[in-house]
């Protein structure tokens, strides 16, 4: 598969698996304990939303908050990859947002349901251009950011990440076979917290990776 088609993962990508809890202070502000190994989670295809469209904010829910996070985008597909061949599975990357109905997800958590709606509503996973391989040299070692009606909220490092990206690949695919146009998010830094209709979210990766969301209520 070519990567520009590649590049339009979203239009028929099979799966969003996402990593929750990948940084330590993250953990430490929801007072959750740190993993001994990932802890993974899905969303549907039909949360993606692609710049220019606005995020939903669903009926019923109190409290969204913002998360956000490196993606990796799957090219070759893989079964128990090991971490030295992981990175031959990467075609490129993604700057995306994990949106969390938090009240929905603390409801869950309290009586032991998955957090599928909490996560996966319609318009939960925002997402920038795809990024090449080639174009982010060292996806390790990024500045990760997020501003809220231009006031800085989140900002970290890639290299603040408990499980790496060789390691995330292997650990999944393990159990989860990967598909070309699988998105990966690889979990979120400290700073998390609740945005409301009519706010405007800009985010970035790097120096030169930017998106912008507005939002509004269902």
């Amino acid at each position: 598969m070519t990567q520009q088609a590649i590049s339009r993962f979203w239009e028929w990508g099979r799966k969003i698996l996402c990593v929750g809890r990948n940084y330590r202070e993250h953990c430490l502000e929801l007072k959750n304990p740190l993993p001994k190994q990932p802890l993974i989670f899905t969303k549907p295809t039909s949360a993606y939303l692609k710049e220019g469209n606005s995020i939903v904010i669903p009926k019923g829910c109190e409290e969204v908050h913002h998360e956000v996070e490196l993606g990796i985008v799957i090219g070759k597909p893989g079964t128990k990859v090991t971490e030295n061949n992981a990175m031959e599975h990467v075609a490129g990357y993604v700057l995306a947002l994990d949106m969390t109905a938090r009240d929905w997800q603390s409801v869950a958590k309290s009586k032991g349901w998955p957090w599928t709606m909490a996560k996966g509503f319609d318009t939960s996973c925002p997402i920038g251009n795809f990024i090449p391989k080639e174009d982010l040299k060292d996806p390790h070692n990024l500045d990760i950011w997020l501003k809220v009606n231009g006031l800085e909220k989140q900002k970290g490092n890639t290299s603040d990440m408990i499980f790496n990206i060789p390691f995330l690949i292997s650990f999944i695919s393990q159990h989860i076979s990967l598909e070309s146009g699988d998105l990966i998010l690889t979990g979120t830094p400290e700073g998390v917290g609740p945005v409301h209709a009519n706010d405007v979210i800009d985010c970035g990766l790097g120096g030169d990776f930017t998106m912008s969301f507005n939002v509004t209520k269902d």
